[in-house]
């Protein structure tokens, strides 16, 4: 595993509420560990003290006022931040970085579940992100059904208290980007019980790594 640990990669895990993404990354990063590969994992937005400051604002159930342009923002902000204290670093280091959510995120929510511009996300992303995945995971199950998942998790926080339409709409949008680019995305059925879900991520992750390896050898 000394040339896959020379090349970090950036793996990313999206999907809307309720998904399953905690415990599939979980499983993920034993899994890179046990390959001995060092392992970064990350979350949006968060990720870094001011980061976590950040989601503090934007999911906080009272803060209903903040407008779809704010929103964006911050969450570029805390990306910006994430990608050069933790990413950028870790890349550098050989590690291999697992987030729970990115760029491919704000398509999705501010783009499609409020209405800005894609345009508008994209020139963001090249310049607070500058970075894409390597690999992106869709972890994709009706809007219904996640959402009753999350309900089990307590109070819903400002993002999760939308309507049952936003998420569909965010749901599209996801799928549409998979859609768009095949050989970046992988896309998990994770309607299926969390055992099997885990199972057909680790799959597709041990090719990936075997793909990579082939061409470092």
């Amino acid at each position: 595993m000394t040339s896959l640990n020379a090349r970090g990669a950036l793996i990313s895990f999206e999907g809307g509420e309720g998904a399953g993404k905690s415990t599939v990354i979980a499983a993920v990063v034993a899994m890179l560990q046990s390959n001995g590969l060092r392992v970064c994992q990350v979350r949006e937005p968060g990720g870094t003290p001011i980061g976590e400051a950040i989601r503090e604002v934007l999911l906080k159930p009272e803060h209903r006022g903040l407008c779809a342009e704010t929103e964006l923002l911050l969450m570029m902000a805390s990306r910006a931040q994430l990608v050069r204290e933790r990413i950028l670093p870790a890349l550098a280091n050989g590690e291999w970085v697992v987030a729970d959510r990115f760029t491919d995120a704000s398509f999705a929510y501010q783009g499609s579940g409020r209405g800005i511009d894609s345009g508008c996300i994209a020139e963001l992303e090249r310049w607070a992100a500058g970075i894409q995945p390597d690999l992106s995971f869709l972890l994709d199950l009706p809007v219904a059904d996640g959402l009753k998942r999350a309900s089990g998790r307590g109070a819903p926080d400002r993002i999760e208290s939308e309507s049952l339409h936003f998420f569909e709409r965010v749901r599209d949008a996801y799928r549409q980007r998979a859609a768009q680019e095949p050989i970046r995305w992988r896309v998990i059925d994770a309607s299926q019980a969390a055992d099997v879900v885990a199972a057909g991520v680790i799959a597709a992750l041990a090719a990936f790594l075997a793909s990579r390896s082939e061409v470092s050898s």
